[in-house]
């Protein structure tokens, strides 16, 4: 029923002047709008909503992940806009931060500016 319907992540925000930036100047997402309760930015298919709330418990799991032909290129461009990739001893991370999952699919994550977990994953 709902699978033609476009969807719209929401992202809860403390810092909706922190969020903006980093959505827009850091990770280079279209500002759309602000409404009074959220921020909106565009990206190549879709809408995010970047939700201002009156608290944020960031999940352990990412809640965003962005499909990249070159993750590697990726990461060196994050790197180089202050974005600092998480590190976790469960899993064999290279240099960069990036993770070789068992399917061939490579993935890094950060946080936003409310720790909200987020990703850039290349598929094979």
């Amino acid at each position: 029923m709902l699978a033609a319907a476009p969807f719209t992540p929401l992202i809860g925000t403390l810092k909706p002047e922190a969020a903006k930036a980093f959505y827009g100047d850091v990770l280079g997402l279209k500002f759309v709008n602000d409404d009074g309760f959220a921020l909106v930015f565009e990206g190549k298919n879709g809408r995010i909503r970047i939700s201002r709330v009156p608290a944020v418990t960031p999940p352990a799991y990412a809640v965003l992940a962005f499909n990249v032909d070159d993750i590697g290129a990726e990461v060196d461009a994050l790197t180089a806009r202050g974005v600092v990739f998480a590190r976790y001893p469960f899993f064999v991370q290279d240099a960069k931060g990036i993770w070789s999952a068992p399917d061939g699919a490579k993935v890094a994550w950060f946080h936003d500016p409310d720790l909200n977990l987020l990703s850039v994953v290349q598929h094979t």
